[in-house]
């Protein structure tokens, strides 16, 4: 009997694979633990075509990040904060309050774990880079000014 993979099955194959086992074998184990269905082709096409609308997905969803990874570059957010009579800030801009004031400003929302910066604790103009995922990485600036 021929059956398509649903998971990778260890000693047989790897999900999306077609393979040729002994009838009990698929039936009982392989389709029974829902690692594999029989491989008529109704379930190929499907199979085909689910993998295609996927990639398809998957290709907008990097158009997206590609759009807003170009987007972030243009910008440049201005935060306000209290400094002391030293011009050091009082505690510091934390990650949290950089993805608020991207929301805020540009109405941009990312989550501060994408962010990849330390607590900024000067003034002045700071680079921030953002995961975006699928390997996208994107910069923007802060400008810390005082309150």
């Amino acid at each position: 009997m021929k059956v398509l993979l649903i998971k990778d099955v260890k000693g047989l194959g790897k999900a999306g694979e077609v393979k040729e086992v002994k009838d009990g074998y698929g039936q009982n184990f392989l389709i029974g633990k829902g690692l594999a269905k029989a491989a008529t082709t109704e379930v190929l096409r499907k199979y085909e075509s689910d993998k295609k609308k996927e990639a398809e997905n998957l290709r907008f969803e990097i158009a997206n990040l590609e759009k807003l990874k170009e987007e972030l570059s243009k910008i440049t957010l201005e935060i306000f904060k209290p400094v002391g009579s030293t011009g050091h800030l009082f505690g510091g801009v934390t990650k949290d309050e950089i993805a608020h004031a991207l929301k805020e400003q540009k109405n941009i929302e990312l989550d501060k774990k994408s962010l990849e910066c330390d607590t900024l604790k000067s003034i002045g103009i700071h680079e921030i880079s953002v995961k975006l995922g699928h390997a996208i990485h994107a910069n923007f600036k802060i400008d810390i000014k005082a309150e």
